[in-house]
């Protein structure tokens, strides 16, 4: 089995890279759909201020590595019995959830990073059609901090790759699936 992981700071990629990975039939595990999960059983609406608040609130009750931990379950159970069968994570946030997939995964986990300028971060993010959309820059800017505040930029840090989404669209997927490829030992 082989885990490959994106971190990046809000719409540097991380979407685009696990629509790639499924694409290739690649199962994925979206870190943030656990969040959101969560604030819809708690009856909240899904704007971003409810999703960080119910991720601040995960994290303060089960410690930074609580979406981590909810998150392992569903990996094994995409990975399988396979050896040769890779599953990507999309969002990963700090320090802490690298630990707990690192201590799980070992040497089969891969961590990469996907960075942007956040210019470029903000065009794309205000085109998106989800409830938690940021429309300016201000928006983003506490977007980031929060992320930050939960040790996004260490994690971004210890990344075993990185690849930079400045460019085409087709440029960074074709990058993708190199890294993906990688992953099934190709």
């Amino acid at each position: 089995m082989k885990i490959i992981a994106f971190v990046g700071m809000p719409a540097s990629g991380k979407s685009e890279a696990a629509k790639a990975a499924r694409k290739k039939r690649i199962p994925v595990v979206v870190m943030g759909d656990v969040v959101r999960n969560e604030a819809m059983r708690r009856g909240l609406e899904p704007s971003d201020v409810n999703i960080g608040s119910v991720g601040d609130q995960l994290r303060a009750e089960d410690g930074m590595g609580a979406i981590a931990k909810r998150c392992v379950p569903d990996i094994h159970k995409l990975a399988g019995t396979g050896a040769d069968r890779v599953v990507v994570v999309d969002g990963v946030r700090g320090l802490a959830e690298v630990a707990i997939f690192r201590r799980e995964f070992g040497d089969d986990f891969t961590l990469v990073s996907i960075v942007a300028p956040i210019e470029i971060r903000l065009e794309r993010i205000s085109r998106r059609r989800r409830s938690d959309a940021i429309k300016s820059i201000e928006s983003l800017r506490a977007r980031d901090e929060r992320e930050l505040g939960w040790g996004i930029g260490d994690a971004i840090a210890s990344a075993d790759h990185v690849i930079r989404n400045t460019g085409a669209i087709r440029k960074f997927r074709e990058t993708v699936a190199t890294v993906l490829d990688c992953g099934k030992g190709d």
